[in-house]
């Protein structure tokens, strides 16, 4: 009997120990199950892309004219016109009512050696449409006898995707057309109130003066405000214009002789 009692001690002191030990055991393939779920977690790498605005200067014929630099501005001239010289007249204008378009016109310094020959490029005015580069070749943008204006247009009422066919027959191209001849005249007198500057643009772009009044008759009067001759009273280099001719003439003179 006592020895049975003694199995039965046994058998109790061992419970408390063998309950520990599978508690380890349970807590370590917890801990294990926990470090290989640790383990087989995906990462995934999520790229974030953000756009950067690198040019945030606004075209320089979108902007207001007062806020423009002389250097700006020649250097805009000279990157699209490929000359090595400063401007000698320019005309910042925009456009707005019956069509909306805004642009740059520029005379150069200097005629082009071959600015009559046959192949010579007939527009020197590149056509935007809103801010979208066209075409730099559009004959119908300005009449051929101001070829040598080099410059930008732009146009708010154009289609993007116009093709070169439409644009033969399109009436807003014809009324920017007749805009741009306007900026011309205007900007050639301003011009002509500078003697010197003048003298310099008429020793370049006379003949295309006297091409605009055979060819353009809507504006041949204003054109001819803008030829100047020699006359008896004037030295070999000086040329005045017919206004100034009759505003001298004496009170006797009647008549204007001419050869």
């Amino acid at each position: 009997d006592d020895s049975d009692d003694s199995d039965d001690d046994d058998d109790e002191d061992e419970d408390p120990d063998k309950a520990k030990d599978e508690n380890e055991e349970a807590s370590v393939e917890v801990s294990k199950k926990k470090e290989k779920e640790k383990k087989e977690k995906k990462t995934e790498t999520v790229k974030k892309e953000e756009w950067e605005l690198l040019n945030k200067q606004k075209p320089i014929w979108t902007r207001n004219p007062n806020e423009v630099t002389k250097e700006e501005y020649g250097a805009f001239y000279k990157s699209i016109s490929n000359d090595w010289e400063d401007y000698l007249a320019i005309k910042h204008f925009s456009v707005e009512g019956q069509l909306e378009f805004s642009g740059l016109l520029f005379v150069p310094k200097r005629a082009p050696f071959d600015m009559f020959e046959p192949s010579k490029k007939k527009n020197n005015i590149k056509l935007f449409v809103r801010r979208v580069f066209i075409m730099d070749d559009c004959k119908e943008l300005i009449p051929e006898w101001l070829s040598f204006i080099r410059g930008v247009v732009d146009s708010e009422d154009l289609p993007l995707n116009i093709s070169r066919e439409s644009l033969q027959q399109n009436k807003i191209l014809k009324l920017i057309q007749k805009n741009i001849v306007k900026k011309a005249l205007e900007m050639f007198a301003e011009l002509s109130e500078n003697k010197e500057e003048y003298k310099t643009f008429y020793e370049q772009f006379s003949k295309n003066i006297k091409l605009g009044i055979h060819e353009d008759s809507k504006n041949r009067k204003k054109i001819s405000e803008l030829l100047r001759y020699s006359s008896t009273k004037t030295s070999d280099k000086e040329q005045i214009s017919l206004k100034e001719y009759v505003e001298r003439m004496k009170d006797t003179q009647k008549d204007i002789y001419y050869i």
